[in-house]
């Protein structure tokens, strides 16, 4: 665990980023079907909380999954969370050309971002909780996400897993370093799967569902998995 990426790591990385994380094309190419996963958890928003008008997007990168909710649910006020001030200045110019509600951005680790309590409809966390270590980081972050939404409000994920099975999970990384290497050779393997295993620390779905029960959501739903990315959410 000491062995993993620190926070300001991250933070430098995504920095020099922003280009690439402005486009699904370029910035999910390594992520298996991302924009499957975009429609999911954004249409299951609009489904459950029709008339939502407070929008969180945690880890909001070049701001994607919060453009792709304001095609569903226009006029939205929008709260942006991210490490990196580069991502939300493009975010920002983004997301305020698609809506006339009003955009806030925060530069923050959403774990230490002074949030309002019962105030968010919706929360999208796109590709950004497996940056979450131990037991104990991940039961913090959310209860904090459910004490975050109004009730009847949902917290909709797309994001990297793991399997609860160990001779699974073995099998599933070899699978998804196959589909990398097809995309572009050995080399940019090497390259993604070096990184995750240095930044990234996933969790199963069957975790992260039984997380959110226990934190109080009421229901809970898997939308879509594909090796090791899954689509799930809960509603408070």
């Amino acid at each position: 665990m000491n062995q993993k990426s620190t926070i300001e790591e991250i933070r430098l990385r995504f920095d020099n980023d922003v280009d690439r994380f402005s486009s699904l094309e370029t910035g999910q190419v390594s992520t298996i079907d991302a924009t499957v996963s975009l429609e999911l958890i954004t249409e299951t928003a609009k489904r459950i909380v029709p008339d939502a008008m407070q929008l969180l997007d945690v880890g909001c990168g070049a701001g994607n999954y919060t453009l792709m909710m304001l095609k569903k649910l226009p006029g939205l006020n929008c709260t942006l969370v991210d490490l990196s001030k580069p991502m939300l200045n493009k975010a920002l110019e983004r997301v305020t050309q698609e809506t006339d509600g009003e955009v806030k951005i925060i530069q923050r680790d959403i774990r230490e971002a002074a949030l309002p309590p019962n105030h968010f409809d919706i929360i999208l966390a796109g590709a950004v909780l497996h940056h979450l270590r131990d037991d104990r980081d991940w039961e913090t972050t959310f209860r904090k996400l459910y004490g975050l939404l109004k009730p009847g409000g949902c917290l909709m994920i797309s994001d990297l897993v793991t399997q609860e099975t160990a001779t699974l999970n073995t099998y599933m990384w070899e699978r998804y370093g196959d589909y990398l290497e097809s995309i572009n050779g050995k080399a940019y393997r090497k390259k993604v799967m070096d990184y995750i295993d240095k930044e990234d620390s996933p969790r199963s779905v069957t975790y992260q569902m039984e997380l959110m029960k226990k934190t109080g959501f009421r229901s809970t739903e898997i939308l879509h998995k594909n090796m090791c990315f899954a689509a799930f959410g809960g509603i408070k």
